[in-house]
């Protein structure tokens, strides 16, 4: 893999560099880094000399070495004359090595980079003790825990030198520092994973992202990197935690490997399990940490590469051994924690004594509310063998049918005997869902279902049905019907309730979906056994709401809550997919298009193997790259949407085709976008979905024609509320309708205000075309916000900024920002070579290219164009 690019660390490098420039202006002359192996001390000192002026400072860089502590200077010998005078004492020694070093470095400040000075030479000691002294810089790290040499620990003693620890990374560095090792991003779960294990330490990233790559458990699809989650531990990353740990004794031992398979444990716990005497040698040794956490102290181990070590090399007896001791110790307590359950019954299984069905299905239904499916599935099985009947057979099926595999679900229904009703609804689901057989609706109505409750329950999933096939009224109807059912039972009602929330979302009224979710989202323990299929369906109701009311807030909400994380780290595709969406929206609105299109990928990435619903994406993917202005790429993902074959997804039809016009945009087809737009308005007028027809209004807006969205969009908001955002929406459409550079200048700042960077970029655009058509100096106010809000975007080229970002040649560019930063024009001909009348050539065209009026103007044009 090569040497990977320094990224991170800004402070840590500033501080370094600032160590070397206030050295002779303040008291303190350096400054040691201390750290832990690998955690890059080594790279930071060195890219800190490598910045420091070849003119102004002379540095002389040295590594202490174990090999050289012997030896007489042995550690600078890479710095010194290899012959010094015979005869000296060693006082003399000591001068002549200063005067050696005082020559070579002439006038220039004195800077000595030394990496790992725990290892210096006695002599090497004194000689950087002398110079520091007198006046020179030291800059230098050293190992955590080692003592340095008496000369050098004298230096921060005495505050000539600062002694400061140099922290592991942060998680977004350790992803940085991925990113380049790969050559491309990683996706936010395998990133976070492999940050986690590395502890971030740099070292540790690079052997896991190598061990990866050599076993096959890493790859890449549309652009991103994914981790299976596989640690593979190679011979050199073992040995690099073997040497870590050290030597065990057989105490020691038995505590690392008894934290190793139950952290976190409760710090009673291991002093219940294990010899008091051991549990304080591991802390002492650094090997295990104690936090506390209000009452609570837990025990872990000090980095979560030593528990993959100790696993590994436990033999299976043991471990199996050590579960059930974890079980036996936890259990006694009562299982008081969230977590215990689920702990508790994985130690179960693992050990061999797993024998309450019961308690196995709970764990996996917690599992489950975790989006673990790879876990929830272990405990469903288990569970199902063990007596736990048919409803670990269901939930077993919906954890298949979560995880993309429709097939295994249905086999898992066809072992289990079980009520008739619940049977055919958990097959029916099965069907729709995971097979895409939209014919599924069909035979769910026609069953006939005594129960009154199992009915109330098939009606409601067939009203989910219903309106996933765009059947609205009979969705609207059935869900009614559910919640008017008084032996409807929470699961049942809480579905309904669900549908009508959807519908009431994309009808343009996200307070009535607010009030419909309020008590689902409260009840979870009703329906989360019964109907786990909820796990999904609420979100999804939850984030249609924000989405189509354009809420930012609402947005962040739900990417900042905890199932966000769940869904994204536990292998379900469709939800980590959906999350990464939402992502991209809250971003493009932002004008962060990077971030918008990593996250298409990401959710690409996600769906690679989902036949029924990776089209959607694809078409999003298509959307962001239409908004950046990349035509080619936006037609190779509307391809890719086009040739996928989903089915039973039709309410996302809005959407998908408002991509597809943004991509006929891009590509020039500005009638065509427009036709498909008017198109999908009158659908959504029939279908009644409001709030989709007013972002699709907005779009025609956005493309230049509010003329055939103005009037629509005001009668729409007389009869729906909309969201926080809509008569936002609804002023821009009347401005740029009535031409108003004016007002589209104040709607374009208060866009600005709201954080809708992209609206507030196009809004400030169509003003300063308005503003230079009319001759207005308004259009240097108009233009300088253009500038400011572009400065805060990404890649943004739509139709609208397009209108006023014309394409300058290299030597216009040139000209003009010359012109710009004050140069006069024989100034700038003297620079380029020119004659001043071509400059003045230059400038006119440039002039009449931007629409501006002189060089007042200039400077803000320039930067509402791409860099």
């Amino acid at each position: 893999m090569g040497n990977w690019d320094f990224v991170g660390r800004t402070g840590e490098l500033d501080r370094f560099i600032r160590a070397a420039d206030n050295a002779s202006s303040t008291e303190t002359r350096g400054l040691i880094l201390s750290g832990d192996p690998g955690i890059g001390k080594s790279r930071l000192l060195c890219e800190a000399t490598r910045t420091l002026p070849a003119d102004q400072y002379a540095v002389f860089s040295a590594s202490a070495t174990i090999g050289a502590t012997g030896l007489p200077f042995g550690s600078l010998a890479q710095v010194l004359p290899p012959d010094p005078p015979a005869g000296l004492s060693a006082p003399g020694l000591l001068r002549w090595a200063a005067g050696a070093l005082r020559s070579d470095g002439g006038a220039r400040r004195l800077v000595l980079a030394v990496d790992d000075v725990h290892l210096l030479d006695r002599t090497s000691a004194a000689l950087i003790h002398l110079l520091v002294r007198e006046g020179a810089t030291l800059l230098g790290t050293r190992r955590t825990g080692e003592p340095a040499p008496a000369p050098i620990a004298a230096l921060w003693t005495e505050g000539l030198v600062v002694n400061a620890d140099l922290l592991p990374l942060s998680t977004e560095e350790s992803r940085e520092l991925l990113t380049s090792m790969l050559g491309g991003p990683l996706e936010t779960t395998s990133a976070r994973q492999l940050s986690r294990f590395a502890g971030g330490n740099p070292l540790l990233l690079r052997e896991l992202v190598m061990a990866a790559r050599q076993g096959g458990e890493i790859s890449r699809s549309y652009g991103m990197w994914r981790w299976t989650g596989k640690l593979t531990l190679a011979p050199s990353l073992a040995d690099l935690v073997d040497a870590r740990i050290g030597g065990l004794t057989p105490g020691v031992r038995d505590v690392l490997e008894l934290v190793a398979f139950g952290e976190p444990i409760g710090l009673h716990l291991v002093l219940q399990g294990c010899v008091p005497a051991d549990a304080e040698a591991a802390e002492e040794r650094g090997l295990i940490r104690v936090t506390e956490d209000g009452r609570r102290r837990d025990v872990r181990l000090a980095h979560p590469l030593y528990g993959e070590v100790v696993r590994q090399h436990c033999p299976a007896t043991r471990s199996r051994r050590l579960h059930a001791t974890l079980a036996d110790l936890v259990g006694s307590t009562g299982a008081r924690r969230r977590d215990d359950l689920l702990r508790v019954a994985v130690w179960r299984l693992d050990s061999g004594t797993a024998q309450d069905g019961g308690m196995l299905l709970d764990a996996a239904v917690q599992a489950f509310g975790r989006f673990d499916l790879g876990l929830a599935q272990r405990l469903a099985g288990a569970a199902w063998t063990h007596g736990a009947g048919y409803d670990a057979a269901e939930l077993l099926s919906t954890v298949l049918l979560f995880a993309d595999r429709p097939d295994e679900a249905l086999a898992a229904l066809d072992r289990a005997d079980g009520p008739p009703a619940r049977r055919l609804i958990a097959r029916a689901t099965v069907a729709f869902w995971g097979q895409g057989r939209a014919d599924t609706a069909d035979e769910l109505a026609r069953a006939r279902i005594d129960d009154p409750a199992d009915e109330a329950r098939a009606r409601a999933v067939e009203s989910l049905m219903r309106m996933q096939l765009l059947q609205l009224r009979q969705a609207r109807a059935l869900a009614g019907q559910v919640l008017a059912d008084p032996a409807a039972g929470t699961p049942s009602t809480d579905m309904a309730r669900s549908v009508l929330a959807f519908l009431a979302a994309a009808g343009g009224d996200p307070a009535a979906s607010t009030d419909l979710l309020a008590p689902v989202a409260a009840d979870t323990g009703g329906w989360r056994r019964e109907n786990p299929t909820l796990q999904f369906v609420l979100p999804m109701a939850l984030g249609t709401r924000v989405a189509v009311a354009l809420d930012l807030a609402g947005i962040d909400g739900i990417l900042t809550d905890e199932f966000a994380d769940l869904v994204q780290a536990g292998g379900f595709g469709v939800g980590s997919a959906w999350v990464s969406l939402l992502q991209a929206q809250a971003a493009w609105l932002r004008g962060r298009t990077d971030t918008a299109m990593a996250a298409c990928e990401q959710a690409c990435a996600a769906l690679t193997a989902n036949r029924l619903y990776e089209g959607n994406v694809h078409a999003y993917r298509a959307h962001v790259a239409a908004l950046r202005g990349e035509s080619d790429t936006a037609r190779e993902a509307l391809a890719a949407a086009d040739r996928a074959p989903g089915s039973c997804n039709g309410p996302d039809y809005p959407w998908l085709t408002r991509c597809r016009a943004w991509v006929a945009a891009a590509t020039g087809d500005l009638i065509g976008a427009v036709r498909l737009l008017q198109d999908v308005v009158q659908r959504l007028r029939v279908d009644g979905f409001a709030g989709h027809e007013l972002l699709a209004l907005h779009d025609l807006v956005r493309l230049g024609r509010p003329e055939l969205a103005a009037d629509r969009m005001a009668a729409l908001l007389e009869s729906v509320p909309g969201g926080p955002v809509a008569p936002l929406l609804l002023r821009h459409a009347r401005a740029a309708a009535d031409s108003s550079a004016e007002g589209l200048l104040a709607i374009a700042r208060d866009f600005q205000g709201r954080g809708y960077l992209t609206f507030a970029a196009e809004a400030a655009a169509t003003s300063v075309r308005l503003f230079r058509a009319a001759r207005d100096p308004q259009a240097l106010a108009a233009s300088t916000l253009l500038g400011d809000v572009l400065a805060r975007c990404d890649v943004l080229r739509t139709p609208a900024l397009r209108t006023v970002q014309p394409a300058l040649t290299t030597r216009e560019r040139q000209v003009a920002e010359l012109a710009a930063d004050g140069a006069k024009s024989r100034e700038i001909a003297d620079q380029l070579f020119l004659s001043p009348r071509t400059v003045e050539n230059h400038l006119q065209r440039v002039y009449a290219k931007l629409g501006v009026n002189g060089r007042v103007e200039l400077a803000p044009a320039l930067r509402s164009l791409p860099q």
